[in-house]
């Protein structure tokens, strides 16, 4: 199966629209987080904050508005339903919400793998080859393309959460519940495992 590749450049994605949170006074996440656990309607609060965030992760790896927001539906309805049992370590609790994500969006993966779409950014793609220290970015970019989509899950999520979405290594260690060295490490191995496959004359 080949892995559909689109170009953000070119995507127009418009979110589907919250609904607005409850009128009261402004608290602090670990706060607000506790005001739900004992209200479940004050959870409104953390789901009009999280919407956007959440659907735009889920439709970074999809092509399909609808499938996005069935995910981050679902997300936020396994948030709810499992928020006695979550406990603030001091992590932003948007990372939590990732993982859940995350979660429902390999169990439809593996239902039909076709769903899973690699969305780039040519910025990101330039970063990588600038990363990797490969001078031809010309002869190279296309192989770079050809490889991505065969990257395993895991390697691909390291790939996809730096490169196209641009977030910081500690927020993805955060996610993945690794530390940010843990995370910078395997991103640079997988580099460097993807710079021997595109320098290979074979």
């Amino acid at each position: 199966m080949h892995m559909p590749i689109t170009h953000n450049e070119t995507k127009n994605m418009q979110v589907a629209p919250r609904p607005p949170a409850p009128p009261g006074p402004i608290l602090g996440e670990e706060a607000e987080i506790e005001a739900a656990k004992k209200d479940n309607r004050q959870f409104a609060v953390l789901y009009t904050r999280y919407y956007e965030q959440v659907y735009r992760f889920a439709y970074q790896r999809l092509d399909s508005k609808d499938l996005a927001g069935d995910i981050c539906a679902q997300t936020f309805l396994n948030a709810m339903t499992h928020l006695q049992g979550y406990q603030h370590k001091g992590l932003p609790f948007v990372c939590w919400l990732y993982r859940i994500a995350g979660n429902e969006l390999q169990q439809l993966f593996r239902k039909n793998s076709r769903h899973r779409t690699l969305n780039i950014e040519t910025s990101g793609i330039h970063a990588m080859m600038d990363e990797i220290e490969v001078d031809n970015l010309g002869g190279y970019h296309d192989r770079m393309l050809d490889i991505l989509p065969d990257l395993p899950e895991d390697e691909l999520q390291l790939i996809e959460m730096r490169y196209f979405e641009k977030r910081p290594f500690k927020e993805i260690g955060d996610i993945l519940q690794i530390t940010e060295n843990n995370a910078k490490v395997k991103v640079y191995r997988i580099l460097e495992k993807m710079k021997k496959r595109i320098t290979s004359k074979n």
